[in-house]
């Protein structure tokens, strides 16, 4: 609902076959996605979702705290990573980070 008030358009996506398919077809300028959501293990679908959509921005979202998951995110390509404790004052101002070409903290 947050996203809203920033875009248009929202879409969500229950797994990972559909989060690439859906960045594929509607080219997304910006994509939210849940740590939790990948199934494989790994962030492999982060390489997968920028292949098909090159210049999507990505933020990474996680109940997870400890450094070496946001680094792991951030080494596989997120443009910012949010706490979701922290996801009410921090999403929009990563969002407007990143879709404007600045690092988010």
């Amino acid at each position: 609902m947050m996203l809203r008030s920033m875009f248009e358009v929202v879409v969500m996506v229950a797994d990972e076959p559909s989060l690439i398919e859906s960045a594929s077809r509607l080219h997304p300028a910006l994509a939210v996605v849940d740590l939790s959501l990948e199934r494989q293990g790994g962030l492999r679908w982060l390489s997968d979702l920028r292949a098909a959509s090159p210049g999507l921005k990505v933020i990474v979202v996680s109940v997870h705290d400890e450094a070496g998951v946001e680094r792991a995110a951030r080494t596989a390509g997120a443009d910012a990573f949010v706490l979701k404790r922290s996801i009410a004052t921090d999403l929009l101002p990563a969002a407007e980070a990143v879709l404007a070409g600045r690092p988010f903290p």
